[in-house]
């Protein structure tokens, strides 16, 4: 489904000279796209003058040129503007992107001598109230993935409520949806299973499932926050600084900007855009080569027969990827699945990125397995109802319901929120 129609294109120019950008044609050339930290210190300086700035943000904070959010914020510019780096947050993973574990300790970054503060401990928490006693202005970027069960858009989330109960303002340093902002894949969570809420001892944290949106949704990490501040009032003063340059058409590879590893297991674009649907098989036994070079760019386990499960996959003619028997063997895989281990294999390649469905292309994987090992497949059933949608979605992929029908399913909740979303869009 295709969100590129939308009133809020309108203003998009506006919103645009507000921060000052230089925008650009509706397909940039390659390298012509500026995140919005080039946007803030070349264009936008004046937002963070004289103030004390704290910064939500990881490895995947950089410029165009790949210098890091924390270095242009010290800059001898930025020190002739009396901007403060006062504090740092790190979402999961570590402000470093190296870390596949809980509970993550604060630490002192050295480079600068600025407390960074794990916002990661059993789940994704937020900015505590006392870090943000001496901040003027919180920055927020973080490269998101453009699907529903990665936890950065969480860390965004309380970091704005947070925000606004302590009269911070945020500015959101917008990047581009690296698989583009054109396609929207269902299914939709139910909102049973959801929680927006920060974390509480008596009903913990959803970071994966915080709102009913689809598994793809095709908004970019500041169009959400826009969306949340609103539907969730959070009461934050927020500023999206947008991305100069970007139109919705565009993948990653066509920006000229630098793919830095957004986390330990997401080597490439390709594993991103395999993402949104081949998650959904994290909460089964079937690994999805975590600890190889090309995390969910196949599965299997070392009891599939993936010749069979191959065969049945081509019968469903997928569109846009093809399918091939390929072992592999996970090293030190983060998920524990298979660590050294030969699992017999499916590896899928995207042959038509406009044709290609990633939630379609992982549902058939469910539904194909299940089919060939009815009693060896296993599906946590919370974990995979929360990814995926919900318990009736499992439970007809597994009684072999044909998955395009499941997925058609949602067709009009998906539809519905195409045009919930479209008044907090900010590019053609």
């Amino acid at each position: 489904m295709d969100i590129r129609s939308s009133p809020a294109r309108a203003v998009v120019a506006l919103l645009l000279s507000l921060v000052a950008t230089s925008s650009g044609e509706a397909q940039p050339a390659a390298g012509a796209v500026r995140p919005g930290i080039s946007v803030l210190m070349t264009d936008s300086l004046h937002l963070i003058r004289g103030k004390r700035v704290a910064l939500l943000t990881n490895q995947s904070g950089v410029d165009e040129h790949g210098v890091s959010d924390i270095d242009r914020l010290v800059e001898p510019a930025a020190k002739a503007a009396g901007v403060q780096l006062v504090a740092l947050f790190a979402p999961e993973h570590g402000i470093r992107g190296t870390e596949d574990r809980t509970n993550l300790a604060s630490e002192v970054d050295t480079k600068t001598g600025v407390v960074i503060h794990s916002l990661y401990g059993r789940t994704t928490t937020a900015p505590a109230d006392s870090t943000l006693r001496e901040v003027d202005v919180l920055l927020v970027d973080l490269q998101d993935l453009g699907a529903r069960p990665w936890t950065f858009p969480a860390s965004m989330l309380y970091t704005l409520r947070a925000a606004g109960r302590n009269h911070v303002r945020i500015l959101l340093l917008d990047r581009p949806n690296p698989i583009g902002g054109v396609i929207v894949e269902g299914p939709m969570v139910d909102s049973a299973l959801t929680n927006a809420d920060d974390d509480q001892p008596t009903r913990h944290a959803q970071p994966t499932s915080i709102f009913p949106i689809p598994l793809r949704h095709g908004l970019t990490l500041g169009e959400q926050a826009r969306f949340y501040n609103d539907v969730l009032h959070l009461g934050a003063e927020l500023t999206v600084i947008p991305v100069a340059g970007w139109a919705r058409g565009q993948w990653f590879d066509a920006t000229g900007l630098p793919w830095v590893r957004p986390s330990p297991n997401m080597p490439s674009l390709t594993s991103a855009a395999f993402y949104p649907g081949m998650v959904i098989l994290e909460p089964t036994n079937l690994s999805v080569g975590r600890g190889t070079d090309s995390a969910f760019q196949h599965f299997g386990a070392p009891w599939m027969n993936a010749k069979r499960v191959a065969a049945r996959l081509r019968a469903l003619n997928l569109p846009g990827v093809s399918i091939a028997v390929d072992a592999f063997t996970p090293i030190k895989p983060g998920d524990a699945k298979y660590g050294g281990r030969r699992c017999e294999g499916v590896r899928l390649r995207i042959t038509d990125r406009e044709a290609f469905r990633s939630t379609l292309t992982a549902a058939a994987v469910v539904w194909a397995v299940g089919r060939e090992h009815p009693k060896r497949l296993r599906v946590q059933a919370i974990g995979f109802d929360r990814t995926f949608g919900g318990p009736g979605l499992r439970e007809a992929l597994l009684a072999g319901e044909a998955p395009a029908a499941v997925l058609a399913r949602h067709d009009a909740r998906v539809s519905a929120f195409r045009s919930r979303v479209a008044p907090y869009l900010l590019y053609p």
